[in-house]
């Protein structure tokens, strides 16, 4: 195990900066996922801290020792990329004992590790075959095959599991956290997706256009954004926004003439400013038109999803998504109450997109009943 340092760490292209004085630590054993959408800098970032990538400033600190000019083969990483970089013309075994036999490993000790490996990655039947002659989630097994073979200090995935379909990619994650807990590495996680960031993550670190947004588990973001991006972009289906103000008095938002109450004292502090309210779609209730303090809407679309239905409303022309469990609730053209419920109403400046109170809640999430 190993800790990771990140320290004032900047990347620029010319004059193009993509990383903006990223500053991070990762504690020996930690699963951290780096998450956030494509060019964001979080791939930089981790090619970074792997050796692939030079820094432009700062400093990253592997083990108490300073990185910056060393190999990629002497900082005790080893690295699953998106695309496996399988050797084609190698089976399984030389391809998981390549680095071994670079190494001068001996031939005995080579082959003990191959067959450990390949048990702790289910591969022990599939040694002989060629890659072309494996599914994709057996190939994708075989790099961290090849990862693991290795003893590193730290390991790095760089959206590894992107290129395989959805049954594989819920799979592939539940054997990635197991390899992760077995091996008691520390381990750093590249994706876009939130799903993958939610399910896997220790620490959950979340980038904007590279600079670092927000960091903490993945239950502090997901019931505290920092910003309205982070609210945005964790979850599914993802948060709703309304755009109005508060009321003079600050005891009340208003959206569009419609009053919706919140917590008075994040509005008295901020009474009359233009904000932004974010609501999750398990957090709102669908009762009867008409309801007293319930704000009133129609029903769009309906989403079946199995477990549960995402109704999409309209409320005077802006979109409001429910997350119920009631089959039966919500019909296409329904005239509807939304209750939104205060406590969980999330408060954001229109001119900065922050967060109007700092306090992170942990509260279990519940998806309202109806």
């Amino acid at each position: 195990m190993a800790e990771i340092r990140i320290e004032q760490v900047r990347k620029a292209y010319g004059r193009n900066q993509v990383v903006h004085g990223v500053d991070l630590t990762f504690r020996s054993g930690e699963f951290v996922v780096i998450l956030g959408p494509s060019g964001c800098g979080k791939s930089t970032l981790m090619r970074m801290i792997a050796g692939l990538e030079d820094i432009t400033s700062g400093e990253i600190i592997i083990d108490g020792k300073v990185v910056n000019q060393l190999e990629p083969r002497e900082r005790g990483c080893a690295m699953v990329f998106q695309n496996y970089a399988l050797y084609p013309h190698m089976d399984v075994a030389a391809n998981m004992g390549y680095a071994l036999k670079v190494a001068g490993v001996p031939r005995e000790e080579r082959e003990r590790r191959i067959r450990e490996t390949a048990r702790i990655v289910g591969l022990e039947d599939f040694l002989a075959r060629k890659p072309s002659e494996l599914s994709g989630g057996q190939r994708q097994r075989v790099a961290m095959g090849r990862a693991i073979i290795r003893e590193p200090k730290v390991f790095l995935f760089d959206e590894p599991l992107s290129n395989l379909d959805a049954k594989l990619r819920v799979q592939m994650r539940v054997e990635i956290r197991r390899l992760h807990k077995r091996l008691s590495a520390t381990s750093v996680f590249v994706t876009h997706d939130q799903v993958e960031a939610m399910t896997l993550a220790d620490k959950l670190v979340v980038m904007y256009k590279g600079n670092v947004v927000q960091v903490g588990t993945p239950l502090e973001v997901y019931n505290a954004p920092r910003t309205r991006f982070v609210g945005s972009f964790i979850g599914s289906p993802a948060m709703n926004f309304l755009e109005g103000s508060f009321s003079a008095n600050g005891e009340q938002f208003i959206f569009d003439g419609l009053p919706i109450a919140v917590d008075a004292n994040i509005g008295k502090r901020h009474a009359g400013l233009p904000v932004t309210l974010g609501i999750r779609p398990e957090h709102a209730r669908l009762v009867p038109a008409g309801t007293p303090g319930a704000v009133p809407a129609t029903v769009d679309f309906v989403e079946e999803l199995g477990a549960g239905r995402v109704i999409h409303c309209d409320i005077n022309g802006s979109s409001f998504a429910i997350a119920v469990a009631d089959h039966t609730t919500g019909q296409t053209g329904d005239a509807v109450g939304l209750e939104i419920a205060q406590q969980h109403t999330h408060l954001f400046a229109q001119d900065t997109g922050l967060r109007l109170d700092t306090i992170a809640s942990v509260t279990p999430l519940k998806v309202a009943a109806n």
